[in-house]
């Protein structure tokens, strides 16, 4: 499994309906389990990202067909990094050489 970090912005539309933010949350968070991926942890914040979500996916295309099904609900623009942990970053490391 990777670790995924995805930063959002609300649209026009998502800031319009801001009320429900937290519900929809909890619909990616079923439709992300639709593609094998979980959602960890949704964080709201403050400054130039308004929402910031922790996922888990087996691979890059289960994680960038999630973020096209979010991004197709018209709420959020989102920018995706692959994140990797300390032993995943030893493991790079060690092919260095």
């Amino acid at each position: 499994m990777g670790t995924y970090i995805v930063l959002s912005n609300f649209t026009e539309q998502g800031i319009r309906s801001i009320k429900d933010t937290t519900k929809r949350a909890d619909a990616v968070k079923d439709l992300a389990r639709k593609f094998g991926v979980t959602a960890k942890d949704f964080y709201w914040t403050l400054g130039s990202y308004d929402v910031v979500v922790i996922f888990d996916a087996p691979d890059d295309a289960s994680m960038t067909a999630l973020g096209l099904a979010i991004g197709g609900g018209g709420n959020v623009r989102t920018q995706t990094l692959r994140a990797f942990s300390r032993d995943e970053m030893n493991g790079v490391l060690a092919k260095l050489g």
